[in-house]
């Protein structure tokens, strides 16, 4: 299989997973239950707290790290700018 393919392929899934999950938003259109809407603020919050540890600040830290400095220092100061500002 081609690069090309693979990457149609894997941009094709991502984007059907993507409609998929906003789909969803139709089964709700009255009135959401309180509980429902703190699972899913509670679900989506974990998401993007683990795709920033795991894709940013991990990295961050190696890189740092690498090229001999503090790993911690790039990264604090990177989730201090996302969060604060």
């Amino acid at each position: 299989m081609t690069p090309i393919l693979w990457a149609a392929g894997g941009t094709g899934f991502t984007f059907l997973m993507t409609t998929l999950g906003a789909s969803v938003v139709f089964f709700f259109r009255k009135e959401v239950n309180q509980s429902v809407q703190r699972v899913f603020l509670g679900f989506a919050a974990g998401v993007m707290i683990a795709a920033s540890v795991w894709s940013l600040l991990i990295p961050a830290i190696e890189e740092a790290e690498t090229k001999g400095g503090i790993g911690w220092i790039p990264a604090a100061g990177g989730f201090y700018w996302a969060y604060c500002f």
